[in-house]
C-alpha cells in the first residue's frame, strides 16, 4: 500500500511538472507582439488609396481620414469645402518585418498623379493635394530619395510637386468612408472609372500600374 501511494504521488508530481513546462512552451511559442509602424499618405480621394495599400502583406490596417489642417475634429463637409486646410489621407499601420516603407512608397507613387498641385483627377482643391507625411527622419530620407529618383526618370513628363512634410495630427474620417470600396462597391467603381484615375495610371505605368 505504501509503495502504491509513493507511485501515485510521483505520477501527480511529474504530471504537474510536465503541465508547467507545456505552459511555458506555449507562452514561448506565441512570441512577442508584432511592433507595428505608421505611414501617412495623401493621394487625392481617400477611397481610392485604401484598396492598393490594404492588399499588401504586412499591412494590418488602413484608415481614411484628414491631416495637415488647422482645425480639430474636422468633418467631411468642412474638409471638402477646403476651409480647414486638411488633406484627405490614409494612415497605414504595417509590420516592417513583412513590408518596408520603401515598398509602401512605391505603391503610393503608382496610384497618384504627382505632377498636379491641389488636384487629383476630377477632384480639385487643397484637400486633394498629394503629400507624404513622414513620421521620422528615416521615412523622410526614403521619401525624398524616391521622389528624386522618379523626377530624374522623366516618367511623368512634368516635375513632381508632391509635398514631403512632417506628420501631424490625423483625424479618422466618418465610419461610412472607411473601406468605402467594399461597403459601396458599385458607387465606388462608378466614381473611380469616371474620375480618370485608372486611365491615367494605365498611360503612365502600363503593365506596371498594379505594382
Amino acid at each position: 500500500m505504501k509503495k502504491l501511494m509513493i507511485i501515485m504521488i510521483a505520477i501527480v508530481v511529474t504530471g504537474g511538472i510536465n503541465m508547467a513546462l507545456a505552459g511555458d512552451a506555449g507562452t514561448g511559442a506565441a512570441g512577442p507582439a508584432k511592433k507595428l509602424e505608421t505611414a501617412t499618405f495623401a493621394g487625392g480621394c481617400f477611397w481610392c488609396m485604401e484598396p492598393p495599400i490594404e492588399k499588401l502583406k504586412g499591412v494590418t490596417e488602413v484608415i481614411a481620414g484628414y491631416t495637415g489642417g488647422h482645425t480639430d475634429h474636422p468633418k467631411y463637409e468642412e474638409v471638402s469645402s477646403g476651409r480647414t486646410g486638411h488633406a484627405e489621407a490614409v494612415e497605414v499601420h504595417y509590420d516592417p518585418a513583412q513590408v518596408t516603407y520603401a515598398e509602401l512608397l512605391d505603391v503610393f507613387w503608382h496610384n497618384i498623379d504627382p505632377t498636379t498641385r491641389d488636384r487629383q483627377f476630377v477632384d480639385s482643391g487643397s484637400q486633394y493635394r498629394t503629400a507624404i507625411f513622414y513620421h521620422n527622419e528615416e521615412q523622410k530620407r526614403l521619401a525624398e530619395e524616391s521622389k528624386k529618383k522618379l523626377d530624374a526618370s522623366g516618367r511623368f513628363g512634368k516635375p513632381i510637386v508632391t509635398e514631403i512634410v512632417p506628420a501631424g495630427k490625423f483625424w479618422p474620417a466618418e465610419e461610412y468612408h472607411q473601406d468605402y470600396y467594399k461597403k459601396s462597391a458599385i458607387r465606388y467603381k462608378f466614381y473611380r472609372f469616371n474620375s480618370g484615375r485608372d486611365q491615367y495610371l494605365e498611360r503612365i505605368w502600363g503593365k506596371d500600374k498594379d505594382k
